[in-house]
Order: structure tokens, then C-alpha cells, then sequence
């Protein structure tokens, strides 16, 4: 019987995880092209490392510190207080792409992990970015 590695054995661990996250954070702080969303955060980001560190290693399929510490991550539901629309998902998702590019990672690995972000990133989304409706809109028809 073979057992599966999980992608937190995978990526390394603690310690590469909290790598991930440090170069993940790192580039929040310093990218002027992310601002907005990293606006969202507190001046410090001590606590949010801290905290996507702990989701991450339960994520990954490693202890699952984060339920322990916290309860469910009810990921969506801690998010609504902040406005999270196409553009702060592509700002937090332009930071992981870089963070995961620091990690030198297997590239099949990488994206696996890209697209598994990508879809939690999206279901963070919170404000509607349709176009606002003027309503329906009744053109009188002929009749014949």
C-alpha cells in the first residue's frame, strides 16, 4: 500500500511554509502595484502571517493548527467586513504567484497550488462588480 505524501509534507513542512508566507507577506509590503489590498491589512502584518500560516498548514494537509487555536477558518464569512472584488483578488493572487515563484517549487506542484489558490482567492470575493442595472428595459412591439 502506498501512501500519499500531502503537498504540506511536499512543499517542506513548517519551515517552508512559513517561507511561503514570509515571501508571500514581503511582497504585499513592498509591491506599490498591490496597495489596495494590502491597505486592507493592518499596519502590521505580524498577525496576519501568523494566521495564514496556521490556515496554510491545515490547508496543506499538515496539522491543522488553525482549527485548533481558532475554530472553523470560515474563510468567507472573516473576509466580508472588507471589500474584495476582481482586483484585490488579482493583487493577493499576483503576491502568491510571486511567493511560489521564490519557492523554486516542482513546476506540475506549483501549479496545483496556484490554481487551488486561485479558486479559494475567488470565493473570497465579495462585492458585485456587474454593471448597475437601469432596470428592465419594455420596447413596445408591433403588432400585426
Amino acid at each position: 500500500m502506498t501512501e500519499e505524501i500531502t503537498p504540506y509534507e511536499f512543499i517542506g513542512g513548517e519551515p517552508r511554509v512559513r517561507e511561503l508566507v514570509d515571501h508571500f507577506y514581503d511582497h504585499m509590503d513592498n509591491l506599490e502595484s498591490v496597495k489596495p489590498v494590502r491597505d486592507l491589512h493592518a499596519k502590521s502584518l505580524r498577525v496576519s502571517r501568523e494566521k495564514l500560516f496556521l490556515f496554510l498548514s491545515g490547508w496543506l494537509g499538515g496539522p491543522d493548527i488553525y482549527v485548533e487555536k481558532y475554530g472553523h477558518p470560515r474563510l468567507r464569512r472573516r473576509h466580508m467586513p472588507f471589500s474584495i472584488g476582481v482586483a484585490e483578488r488579482d493583487q493577493w493572487m499576483q503576491c502568491m504567484h510571486l511567493a511560489l515563484d521564490d519557492m523554486k517549487l516542482e513546476e506540475k506542484f506549483r501549479q496545483r497550488l496556484e490554481q487551488a489558490f486561485m479558486s479559494t482567492a475567488d470565493h473570497m470575493r465579495n462585492r458585485s462588480e456587474h454593471e448597475e442595472s437601469t432596470g428592465l428595459k419594455i420596447f413596445p412591439g408591433t403588432s400585426s
